[in-house]
């Protein structure tokens, strides 16, 4: 699989109080935080070159609200981007047995479908941060909430786990209905 296959659709979780129906503060303490991904966002950014993705320009249309049960962060993608249109649907979570947020995304194209990407997530204050594997290298995609309407976006690279690399960037917007 490429990474940049693996990159473009990590880019998860943005704005908003609530979604589909769920009170934000009608959720778990440690839920709440995922809030902030509710509703429509417009993502624009960069790719940097690298050995397994072309530089250029991306958009990406991001779709979330809360699952029925009201335990999963469900949002979907449309990225397209240098290489391609990649569609995704990722979920985010907190599990209260091992105490840690988790980030789950399966590809319908642009990646492979028997390979999901599942991650330890952290969520400290207003940047979200999780972490993955392709191959050799590993990356992490990080997210700032700058407001409930703005998020700043970066993804990067290592072979070290100590010296990173910015392979990606960009920004969202939520949209407002």
């Amino acid at each position: 699989m490429r990474r940049a296959s693996v990159y473009a659709p990590l880019i998860v979780l943005a704005s908003a109080a609530a979604a589909w129906g769920t009170n934000a503060q009608s959720l778990p303490e440690e839920l709440r935080p995922l809030s902030i991904a509710a509703g429509t966002w417009v993502y624009h950014g960069v790719n940097m070159a690298t050995a397994d993705q072309k530089a250029g320009s991306w958009t990406w249309l991001e779709q979330c609200g809360w699952s029925a049960n009201n335990a999963f962060m469900a949002c979907s993608f449309t990225m397209n981007g240098p290489d391609g249109v990649v569609k995704s649907l990722a979920i985010s979570t907190y599990n209260a047995d091992d105490r840690s947020y988790w980030h789950y995304e399966a590809f319908g194209s642009g990646g492979d479908g028997a390979s999901p990407f599942i991650g330890r997530m952290s969520v400290a204050g207003d940047t979200w941060t999780y972490d993955g594997k392709a191959g050799t290298v590993r990356y992490r995609v990080i997210y700032h909430y700058e407001s409930a309407t703005r998020v700043t976006l970066r993804i990067e690279e290592s072979n070290d786990d100590t010296h990173w690399s910015v392979v990606a960037r960009g920004k969202g917007l939520k949209q407002v209905s």
